[in-house]
C-alpha cells in the first residue's frame, strides 16, 4: 500500500509507473507536501491524459492533464462551467459564496470589468515606483550572514504590502489580508484554525471588516481608485449580498497573494536547484541584457505554477478526445501537468530563465478567465529580481523548503536562506 503522507520521490516514482492507472489519486494533498507528484502526473500524460478517478475524499473527478487539452477545457466555458466551484473540493452549502472567477458570462464579464481598470496598464506603470520603493526597503533591511525565512520576511512582506494599496486597507492592519488568504485556502489543515467552524468564523470576520469600508466607499464624494471603491460604486456591483460581496474579496485578496507570493519563494528554490541558470542570470545582468529578467519571471511562474489546479463542471455530456465526460461531472485542469508537458516544454522539468516559449505557460488560465493580475505579478517579479540582482550575489537556500498542505496552492510556508552581497 502506498503512503501517501511518508512517501518520498523514488517510492513516488516507482508506486506511479507500476499501480494500475484507477489507484492514482493525484487530488491528495500529501503529494504536493511532499513534493512527489510529478511522477503521477508524468503517467497519465503518457497512458490516460483524461483520466477518471472514481473514488477521492472530494468525490469522482476527472483530471486533465496535457497542454493542450487544458486549454480546450478552459476556453470552452458554454460546456465546462465554473459556476459551481473553481476547486475540486465543494464548498458546504451553508457556506457558498460567489465570486466572479465562479461565474459564467454575462455576470463574470460585468463583475470583472468592474475591478480590471487598478491593474490597466496606466495604473501599473504609475505603481511601479511604489513597488520598487517597498522592494527595497525590504531587501535593505535583511540580515546579512544570518538565516531567515525568506517566506516571511520577502514573499509575504512584498504581496502583502501591495495588497494594502490595491485595497487601500489600513496599512497597519495588512497582515489581516495574508491571515485571511492563508485561512480560506487552507483550513484547518494549515494549522491557523482548528476546524471548519472556525474557518468560518474568521472569514465572517473578514466580511463584517470589508463591509464597513465597501458601505463607506459607497458615498460619491469618496474618490478613490482601489478595489473596494470601484465594487462600492458601481451600479453592477454596489449592491451585492454579503456572500457576494465576501466572495469577491476573498478572491482578490488570493489572486493578488498567493500567485506572487509562492513565486517569488518558487523562483529562489529554483535557481538554487540549478545553479547554473542563477550563473546564466547573472552573467546576463552584467552584460546588461535587459529582456532576460522578463523571460526567467515568467519561466519561473511556469516551473513553479502556483495555483496547481482549476476545476469546472460540464454542463451537458459531452464527448472529449474520445472520452465521454458527463453532465454533472467535476473536470479538474491540473495546470501543474500541463506546464510540465514535454510536447510544448523540451526538458519540462528544469528552470531555463532564456527558455523560448516560457510565456506559454498555463499559470495564469486561459480564456475569459485567464487572470486578470498577470501583468501585475509578473512586474512585481521583475522589479523584485532586478532589486536583488541589484544587491546580492546569492539568496542561499540553506534547508529544506516547508511546502502548504494543498493540492491547490502550490506554495511555501517556509524557505531557510541566507543572503550573500557581491
Amino acid at each position: 500500500m502506498f503512503d501517501y503522507a511518508q512517501s518520498d520521490l523514488a517510492s513516488a516514482r516507482d508506486f506511479a509507473f507500476s499501480a494500475d492507472l484507477d489507484e492514482l489519486d493525484v487530488s491528495n494533498f500529501h503529494l504536493f507536501r511532499q513534493d512527489v507528484h510529478e511522477p503521477f502526473f508524468e503517467r497519465l500524460r503518457r497512458d490516460d491524459p483524461i483520466h477518471y478517478h472514481a473514488d477521492s475524499r472530494y468525490g469522482p473527478y476527472w483530471s486533465i492533464t496535457r497542454h493542450r487539452h487544458i486549454k480546450d477545457v478552459d476556453a470552452d466555458h458554454e460546456r465546462f462551467s465554473s459556476q459551481q466551484n473553481i476547486t475540486i473540493i465543494d464548498a458546504a452549502d451553508e457556506f457558498q459564496f460567489d465570486q466572479f472567477i465562479a461565474m459564467d458570462p454575462p455576470k463574470h464579464d460585468e463583475q470583472r470589468k468592474v475591478v480590471a481598470p487598478v491593474v490597466g496598464p496606466r495604473n501599473l506603470a504609475e505603481m511601479e515606483p511604489l513597488i520598487r520603493s517597498r522592494v527595497g526597503e525590504i531587501l535593505d533591511g535583511l540580515p546579512v550572514g544570518e538565516t531567515f525565512n525568506w517566506v516571511q520576511r520577502v514573499s509575504v512582506e512584498l504581496t502583502t504590502r501591495m495588497l494594502a494599496t490595491l485595497f487601500d486597507f489600513p496599512f497597519e492592519e495588512r497582515r489581516k489580508l495574508t491571515w485571511w488568504s492563508d485561512v480560506s485556502t487552507l483550513g484547518p489543515r494549515s494549522g491557523l484554525v482548528s476546524s471548519w467552524e472556525e474557518t468560518r468564523r474568521e472569514m465572517m470576520d473578514c466580511l463584517a471588516r470589508f463591509t464597513e469600508l465597501f458601505e463607506a466607499r459607497k458615498d460619491p464624494a469618496h474618490q478613490g481608485f482601489d478595489l473596494i471603491t470601484m465594487l462600492a460604486q458601481d451600479p453592477k456591483t454596489r449592491n451585492m449580498p454579503p456572500m457576494e460581496l465576501l466572495g469577491n474579496v476573498t478572491l482578490l485578496i488570493v489572486g493578488g497573494n498567493d500567485t506572487t507570493r509562492n513565486s517569488i519563494s518558487g523562483g529562489v528554490l529554483a535557481l538554487n536547484r540549478f545553479p547554473e541558470e542563477y550563473d546564466k542570470l547573472r552573467a546576463g545582468v552584467a552584460r546588461g541584457d535587459a529582456r532576460l529578467i522578463p523571460n526567467m519571471v515568467a519561466e519561473i511562474i511556469r516551473w513553479q505554477t502556483p495555483l496547481a489546479h482549476m476545476r469546472r463542471t460540464a454542463l451537458t455530456d459531452v464527448d472529449f478526445h474520445g472520452r465521454t465526460i458527463r453532465r454533472g461531472d467535476k473536470v479538474v485542469m491540473w495546470y501543474v501537468s500541463g506546464n510540465r508537458d514535454a510536447d510544448v516544454f523540451e526538458d519540462a522539468d528544469r528552470l531555463i530563465i532564456d527558455r523560448p516559449n516560457a510565456r506559454e505557460h498555463l499559470s495564469f488560465g486561459y480564456g475569459l478567465h485567464r487572470c486578470m493580475g498577470n501583468r501585475l505579478a509578473e512586474m512585481q517579479l521583475r522589479v523584485l529580481w532586478e532589486e536583488i540582482m541589484a544587491r546580492f550575489h546569492t539568496v542561499e537556500v540553506v534547508g529544506e523548503p516547508v511546502r502548504v498542505p494543498s493540492n491547490f496552492i502550490k506554495g511555501y510556508a517556509e524557505l531557510p536562506v541566507r543572503v550573500h552581497p557581491y
